[in-house]
């Protein structure tokens, strides 16, 4: 008998899978590149994983009703070892499910290519009905918020950001994200997620507030009359704008009540800069600088520093010097700035801050997938979020937090709003996700991440709409260490590796990426060897750059190398061809280098 699993088997963490899961009806396939043997060949990738990237470590057989294995066990477990020895595996019967399947078990440190031999094996007997992976599943991350239902740019397959499936490994917990906006209106589903900001409205007839800067952020409304902020224009009432990008971000979530922010573990620090006809960039640029950790004269300091800032604002002209000077030390501090391309159908070129360097400029899609009538575009934008659309129908716009005061605060209530203000927050709130999944992770690997992880527009976009559709769960995987969602290339082929020898290189091909390699690219390495310490493992990325995976190290006496290695390759050209080098620096010890592979 072989040693118990529970002994012997991989523990492998919810986290690591749980991504992948969450899209696995939508999930890229995966590019093969091996020398598999025949019969491997002919057996596609889902069946000989658990997860995608996962290799099985149990089969569930069923067998015609006709046949002895499907009703003694004893005659299944000697179909099992006689399947195994054909395959060149031990192979054990575990128990008879309720349906009256087989589980087999396979064993811990199988490749592919070893699963794919033994569901060949059983394929090619007939008296096997069907033959599948033990898949592994986790529990669903979908909030019980009254109104998530109609949060369409969550979760819609079309068009939506594929949001929850983020979830179950980061909901943005320890990153505070600034909403430089109108302030903050009193909302309990909001409440909870609110640290203290600033209100940083110098000019009293802006500020409507009675007073000038201060350290309360409350929104007091920004309405007017007509022809107040300038001749033909029409009065408006207070639009509480603040309070809803806000709740897209972080409003308060599994509490049975009203909407499901995308990182609605992070909080939210109001800051205002808007109020009657606008704000100044004078308070935008101190705004922008305290929010991320900056020192303001006559302002006290920061105490809930943000390493995001959402700016869903914007006026006509270039970026001025005084605003991009802002952005660049915001940024050097570590702070992602996202910001509104504007609602002008027009190239984002000709407004600003959304054509300003060192930000994320969001265009807004609509509910199928194409850019939003309104939003702007261009080659300055980076990336495209859903920004709703109402003029096709009210639900088709973006619900969040608002109160239904006309002029002053009533009572909260909840509102769809459509456009570039309402994608930005979808990017902020992405962005504090991947800032919660990997802290370590700057400004300008989040952007990256960002779009080499976005997926084709699934609508038309004319004039530039960035890298695509932004995807929340494929991001979250690529930048965290888990299961990625994105497409993975493989070589199975074995190698030997010399003792004490020369370098082997093995290759994959890497085609059909566009663009930069992710900032967090997981290599997956299975390497047997009798004294791992000897090794050097390296990356060779297609220009020649060579990224040091494993150092030999004498005092390392372990057996094998498994396990996967997340490598910074944002500076890299992604299609290529790509090649792991090992050496064996030391001797009396021998491997092979079974497989390895490359998730994007």
């Amino acid at each position: 008998m072989r040693t118990s699993p529970s002994l012997r088997r991989k523990t492998i963490s919810v986290a690591a899978v749980s991504a992948a899961l969450f899209t696995a009806a939508t999930a890229t396939v995966a590019t093969a590149q091996e020398a598999a043997a025949p019969k491997a060949a002919a057996v596609p990738t889902a069946q000989t994983e658990a997860a995608p990237g996962i290799t099985a470590e149990r089969l569930i057989v069923g067998y015609k009703s006709g046949a002895t294995e499907a009703k003694s066990n004893k005659a299944a477990e000697a179909d099992a070892a006689a399947k195994g020895k054909e395959a060149g595996e031990d192979l054990d019967f575990q128990r008879r499910l309720g349906t009256g399947a087989a589980l087999v078990d396979l064993g811990s440190d199988l490749t592919r290519t070893d699963v794919a031999d033994v569901v060949a094996e059983y394929k090619a007997d007939p008296q096997v009905a069907y033959v599948v992976p033990d898949r592994l599943n986790t529990p669903q991350a979908d909030p019980n918020d009254t109104e998530y239902a109609k949060q369409w740019d969550l979760f819609e397959s079309t068009a939506g950001m594929n949001v929850p499936g983020a979830w179950s490994t980061t909901t943005g917990s320890g990153v505070t994200v600034a909403v430089i906006d109108t302030g903050y209106v009193a909302h309990t589903d909001l409440a909870a997620n609110i640290v203290a900001g600033y209100d940083f409205i110098a000019d009293t007839a802006v500020s409507v507030d009675g007073n000038g800067r201060d350290n309360n952020p409350a929104d007091p409304g920004d309405y007017y009359a007509a022809n107040e902020c300038g001749s033909g224009i029409p009065a408006s009432n207070s639009s509480w704008h603040g309070t809803h990008v806000a709740g897209t971000i972080a409003a308060v979530t599994n509490n049975s009540k009203g909407i499901a922010g995308i990182a609605y573990g992070a909080k939210i620090s109001p800051v205002r800069v808007l109020g009657k006809c606008g704000g100044y960039d004078s308070d935008i640029i101190d705004a922008i600088t305290w929010s991320s950790g900056g020192t303001v004269s006559g302002v006290p300091a920061n105490t809930n520093v943000a390493k995001v800032i959402n700016m869903s604002l914007g006026g006509d002209g270039a970026c001025t010097t005084a605003t991009q000077t802002a952005i660049n030390n915001a940024v050097s501090r570590g702070t992602v700035i996202a910001v509104a391309a504007g609602n002008d159908n027009d190239n984002v070129a000709n407004h600003s801050p959304g054509n300003c360097n060192n930000v994320i400029s969001v265009a807004a899609t609509n509910r199928t997938g194409a850019k939003a009538s309104y939003s702007n575009y261009g080659s300055l934008v980076d990336i495209s979020a859903p920004g709703g659309q109402t003029s096709t129908g009210t639900a088709n716009g973006i619900l969040s937090t608002l109160n239904s005061g006309a002029t002053t605060a009533s009572t909260e209530n909840y509102a769809y709003y459509q456009g570039t203000s309402m994608a930005t927050p979808h990017i902020a709130g992405l962005a504090a996700l991947l800032k919660s999944a990997n802290s370590s992770l700057t400004p300008a690997q989040i952007e990256t991440a960002i779009k080499n992880n976005a997926r084709a527009l699934p609508g038309a976009c004319s004039g530039g709409c960035g890298a695509g559709l932004a995807d929340a769960a494929k991001t979250v995987a690529a930048v965290s260490g888990g299961t990625s969602t994105g497409t993975t290339f493989f070589n199975t082929t074995a190698a030997s590796i010399p003792d004490n020898g020369s370098a082997i290189e093995s290759s994959i091909a890497v085609t059909g990426r566009t663009g930069n390699a992710p900032s967090a690219l997981q290599v997956a390495v299975d390497i047997t060897h009798t004294y791992r310490g000897d090794l050097v493992v390296s990356l060779v990325a297609p220009d020649g750059t060579v990224y040091t995976l494993k150092a030999a190290s004498s005092s390392d006496s372990a057996d094998n190398v498994n396990t996967t290695y997340t490598v910074n390759a944002s500076s890299e050209t992604a299609n290529g061809t790509w090649k792991l080098r090992v050496q064996d620096t030391a001797a009396q010890d021998t491997g092979t280098l079974n497989s390895w592979k490359l998730t994007f």
